[in-house]
């Protein structure tokens, strides 16, 4: 049987056609797609994918050239794509996971110098910036929650709590990184 006239049944639904294209040209798609990924399971998965998307668009499918081009070529985009997604997703780690190399041999000393100039820092607040301060990130309350409890505004709570923030930012400088 031809290749016009196995698209033509695969057209109107023939599992029997499908079974052919897929016998005939899944073994060379999953060999195109391991070079491409390096990874045999994930290229028989593309290919799967693929085959399935033909079955999907069978009845509006339309072929500028052969069979075996298309198929190639959809494999290879979609071959494309994963590794896209891996790297994109592998650069995206670093930002979830954080560095993995091992911490300076000075980690625990800068750490303890760290939360000494944060308890610090704190200590020389004025008490009302204090207070709002230590409600918001030490007990976890909400600006609503704290302007209720103190009987104040929440613009006043916003605002002890920005004043706050920014003279924490300016003592601990040395200890935050560069903005830019």
């Amino acid at each position: 049987m031809d290749e016009s006239e196995l698209l033509a049944r695969l057209r109107t639904g023939d599992d029997d056609a499908f079974a052919a294209i897929f016998r005939e040209h899944y073994p060379v798609l999953v060999v195109s797609a391991t070079r491409l990924l390096a990874e045999r399971a994930l290229a028989e998965e593309i290919v799967q994918d693929v085959m399935l998307e033909l079955w999907r668009r069978r009845d509006s499918l339309v072929l500028a050239g052969p069979l075996r081009a298309y198929l190639q070529q959809a494999t290879r985009n979609r071959a494309l794509n994963r590794l896209r997604q891996a790297r994109t997703a592998q650069r995206g780690e670093v930002y979830v996971r954080g560095p993995t190399e091992s911490p300076p041999a000075d980690a625990r000393v800068v750490s303890v110098e760290l939360r000494l100039a944060a308890e610090k820092a704190i200590a020389s607040l004025s008490a009302p910036q204090r207070e709002v301060f230590e409600m918001n990130r030490q007990r976890g309350m909400t600006y609503n929650e704290i302007a209720e409890q103190l009987g104040i505004s929440v613009k006043s709570v916003e605002a002890r709590m920005g004043r706050a923030l920014k003279l924490l930012r300016d003592q601990l400088a040395p200890w935050l990184p560069d903005a830019g």
